[in-house]
């Protein structure tokens, strides 16, 4: 399902909205954006709580890409959405048992050349980067992350929750 939005006021969004808008941008990356740049076209998508939902979202992501002309854009953002998919459902559905009915929402933002991938999850877990051993399976996905966009971070939700955004170019 692709949604289209106009915009409200900044700091007025709750984890209830449809999240984000096509006037949204992480406020944290606004320096990115060239002044004037077109406020673009966002496409947002629901993920079930299962395993297949990673895929659906790799797969949402290539075509969004290729509808918007930034196939480009493809195999970097298909690996970022495939961690940031992977981390909200794992540790944000799991570490919000009370409210594991709220889905995790996945948003792809276009401001021209840059396109922010955002998710948001029901848990106030913060995402950190870890540096695991040598012997240990996984910790490895934020700095995969890190190193294919220009910027990520994260932000709390009211009343609860949290969004993870990356942007890529």
């Amino acid at each position: 399902m692709i949604n289209v939005q106009s915009t409200k006021p900044l700091g007025l969004w709750t984890t209830l909205d449809w999240w984000p808008p096509v006037g949204w941008w992480p406020e944290a990356a606004r320096d990115l954006l060239v002044p004037g740049t077109a406020i673009g076209a966002s496409a947002t998508f629901v993920l079930p709580p299962s395993a297949a939902s990673v895929h659906s979202a790799r797969s949402f992501t290539l075509g969004t890409l290729s509808g918007w002309g930034l196939g480009e854009l493809s195999d970097s953002m298909e690996l970022v959405v495939s961690e940031l998919a992977t981390n909200a459902l794992r540790h944000g559905l799991t570490l919000a048992e009370a409210r594991h009915h709220e889905p995790v929402r996945m948003s792809l933002v276009r401001r021209g050349a840059l396109v922010t991938c955002a998710f948001t999850d029901p848990a106030a877990s913060v995402p950190v980067l870890r540096y695991p051993g040598p012997l240990d399976v996984g910790g490895l996905g934020l700095h995969i992350v890190e190193s294919l966009s220009l910027r990520w971070g994260w932000s709390a939700l009211s009343p609860y929750g949290k969004i993870v955004w990356a942007v890529l170019s």
